[in-house]
């Protein structure tokens, strides 16, 4: 039997046609893709260009933010951005590699599914919750016990006890961190644990064959085989740290300054967006406010684009070592 000839040549266009037009509803969307981040990109440049021109480079070094005076500078908001952004990491890392670790190596079964599905409730929380838990339950704690223990223990010591200096209260650059901690956690371990679970079971049975310790067999095994996609979820818990708004509004103290110390109020970019955008009188005060959402942008995009070209270099490397 001929096969060809047993093809419906309306059948065969009709195929070629949805094919052609697959292809080009996926083209459009993702062209549509770079179109609304370039017209983001643009919208928040022209809106950010008359501030731009007449700070220059000032509004980039300057920590003075005086709407009376319209004197506008971004660094202590972006002072405040980055730090809140790396206390959240120094402490949500290590409870996140923890807890992915225990579901996926130590758990018993009965104890996974409960545990994994409160950690993925965690992250539907709204913002807003976390932040009046931080002002209400956290920053009390934190003034009453913990921040008075960190000024008489580190305050007293050189260099690093700078930062754990001057009265305890309970709001500020210290308690938006923890806040954020909470809120990243969530989504790193999710992501870890998810990748831990992609590990072969015969990588690390043979592992246990040779003698390795549970640690070794997860800091020598596991770790390096998920080694790029546990960098794809803290890069995702730095995202979301980033551009937080309500939760850090709540409990930052919202001050345009830069302090040594860490128990001491600040503010961050989207945190002073949020407070004064309303408030905004004036085309240059305007322009200022949407110049800090730029430089949010610019930041958000560097950060993402330093994780996917470290994650291409790992993968290199790990190609070229095989």
């Amino acid at each position: 039997m001929n096969t060809a000839a047993a093809i419906d040549p309306r059948h065969a266009a009709g195929q070629r046609l949805r094919e052609r037009l697959f292809r080009a509803a996926t083209f459009v969307a993702a062209l549509l893709v770079l179109m609304l981040l370039g017209g983001v990109a643009l919208s928040l440049l022209h809106g950010a260009w008359p501030a731009l021109a007449h700070f220059k480079l000032r509004f980039l070094t300057s920590e003075v933010w005086n709407p009376v005076t319209d004197q506008f500078g971004a660094l202590a908001a972006v002072y405040g951005t980055v730090v809140t952004s790396l206390i959240a990491l120094a402490i949500a890392i290590p409870v996140s590699f923890g807890i992915a670790i225990f579901l996926t190596e130590l758990a018993p079964v009965w104890l996974k599914r409960p545990v994994g599905i409160a950690i993925e409730l965690l992250a539907a929380v709204p913002s807003i919750i976390y932040g009046i838990w931080g002002l209400f339950v956290l920053a009390p704690i934190l003034q009453r016990h913990v921040q008075p223990w960190l000024i008489d223990t580190i305050g007293p010591l050189p260099i690093v006890g700078k930062l754990f200096q001057g009265p305890p209260f309970g709001i500020g650059i210290l308690t938006a961190g923890i806040v954020l901690a909470v809120m990243v956690v969530p989504f790193i371990s999710a992501v870890t644990r998810d990748v831990f679970e992609t590990v072969p079971d015969v990588l690390k049975e043979s592992g246990y064959g040779l003698g390795a310790t549970t640690w070794e067999v997860i800091w020598q095994v596991v770790v390096p085989y998920a080694r790029t996609g546990m960098i794809g979820g803290i890069m995702l818990g730095l995202g979301r740290a980033l551009g937080e708004t309500m939760a850090v509004t709540i409990v930052i103290g919202n001050a345009h300054r830069i302090g040594s110390s860490l128990l001491a109020p600040g503010t961050t970019i989207s945190a002073a967006i949020a407070n004064e955008f309303t408030e905004a009188v004036g085309d240059l005060y305007t322009s200022s406010l949407v110049a800090l959402g730029a430089l949010l942008f610019l930041i958000t995009f560097s950060v993402i684009a330093a994780a996917r070209f470290m994650l291409l270099r790992l993968e290199r490397r790990a190609l070229s070592s095989v």
